[in-house]
């Protein structure tokens, strides 16, 4: 069960949700590539592809846990966030305390459409967290979230 649905309150409700971008496999598919253009090339430099793919499998293994345990989700109570497997790092703020959200995307994050959204709270706290898949929208369904409450 998701770490979103074990934390529902009573009378709580998904309303929208999200996950990484795709963009997180990129140095992935990079170093496997460069992995298999070592080792076609001959025996002198093979060595450089070897390493190459154990560094291309490390990688690939840390984004897909990073993809397979990052949650994002907005009810109608609370915006709602989990990222990472044995180092976790949540949040939880109910809708009234959100006083903005802002979405930072470089050019690649404006033509696949990923970024990093930064939710800042009453208190003055802010947390980043970057190369979530459609963070635009992700901003647009916490306003209307907030706007249906009041």
């Amino acid at each position: 069960m998701a770490y979103i649905d074990q934390n529902l309150m009573s009378g709580e409700q998904v309303v929208y949700r999200t996950k990484l971008h795709w963009i997180i496999f990129l140095w992935p598919i990079i170093f496997i590539i460069l992995a298999f253009v070592f080792l076609a090339s001959g025996k002198e430099i093979a060595m450089l592809g070897g390493i190459f793919f154990l560094i291309a499998l490390f990688s690939a293994l840390s984004a897909f846990i990073s993809f397979k345990t990052s949650e994002f989700g907005i009810t109608n109570k609370r915006v709602l966030i989990k990222v990472g497997f044995i180092r976790r790092n949540s949040l939880e703020t109910l809708l009234q305390k959100v006083e903005g959200i802002q979405v930072n995307q470089g050019i690649l994050g404006r033509i696949f459409n990923y970024g990093t959204i930064l939710i800042k709270g009453t208190g003055g706290t802010s947390n980043p967290f970057h190369k979530i898949e459609a963070p635009m929208e992700f901003r647009k369904k916490v306003q209307e979230q907030i706007a249906s409450i009041k």
